[in-house]
């Protein structure tokens, strides 16, 4: 079984955030990056179904020359190939455009599996990998708790609503955007650490940035306000007023 895994690499989340000067989106001189969660968690999971059912685990990512550090993580952790999709333009592309870039670089792969995080840390729209599984025309599933694979394809457990799951029976090829939690992440040991400097990273040219369905006009920090209130009445008018105010300006109950 072929197992592709589309990873992102994102700012760390302890990182000192600004805007950058024209607005449209942060500042990304001297920041720190680092494989976003999700993602990490859908790397896991395909690690495991090949220790389980054998064969390969490819990685992917797009993005500048620094996203290499990412699928050397990656591929020290078990990962058998990389491709790092050259792109310094991903900001000038929307998910639409992300998903095409993607699946023209996996085409040539033919996986039986794709799967990727639930969402970005960054950008947390959760939507690049239900378009690609349009692009590709192969079913999908999202939030993603548990793979099993079976003698007819793939038996999934979905997160719903209130502590409710979904087992979802689905053929191959299938593509799974994965809940973070499901597994224990592993750290990459030294012995692969070593492996990964001999592992194979092919290189794949991004098309260019064709034009936007959705774009980001501005981006800003939350901000901060403070203010008080006095309620009066009764105490019971005061619960009743207090009440209120949790449910609808709060919206905390």
């Amino acid at each position: 079984m072929k197992i592709l895994v589309a990873v992102k690499q994102v700012p760390e989340r302890d990182a000192q955030i600004h805007v950058a000067a024209d607005g449209k989106w942060i500042d990304e001189d001297d920041l720190s990056y680092t494989i976003n969660e999700p993602d990490a968690y859908a790397l896991e999971e395909a690690l495991q179904l090949k220790e389980k059912n054998g064969g390969e685990v490819v990685v992917v990512c797009a993005g500048p020359e620094r996203v290499t550090s990412t699928l050397r993580e990656a591929l020290a952790k078990g990962a058998d190939r990389a491709i790092h999709i050259e792109a310094d333009d991903l900001g000038e592309r929307d998910t639409l455009g992300v998903a095409r870039m993607l699946a023209e670089a996996v085409k040539g792969e033919s996986p039986d599996l794709i799967l990727t995080g639930l969402q970005s840390d960054d950008l947390g729209l959760g939507q690049t990998g239900v378009v690609l599984a349009e692009l590709l025309g192969i079913p999908h599933a999202t939030i993603i708790m548990q793979v099993e694979k079976t003698d007819l394809g793939l038996r999934v457990k979905r997160e719903l609503e209130d502590g409710w799951f979904q087992h979802v029976e689905m053929p191959f090829p299938a593509l799974l955007t994965i809940q973070s939690g499901g597994n224990k992440l592993r750290y990459a040991t030294l012995m692969g650490i070593k492996k990964a400097k001999t592992k194979e990273t092919a290189t794949f040219s991004a098309s260019a940035a064709g034009a936007k369905a959705v774009s980001l006009e501005k981006v800003y920090l939350p901000e901060k306000q403070k203010r008080t209130e006095m309620l009066t009445g009764t105490p019971a008018e005061i619960a009743a007023k207090l009440v209120e105010k949790l449910k609808f300006d709060v919206r905390v109950l």
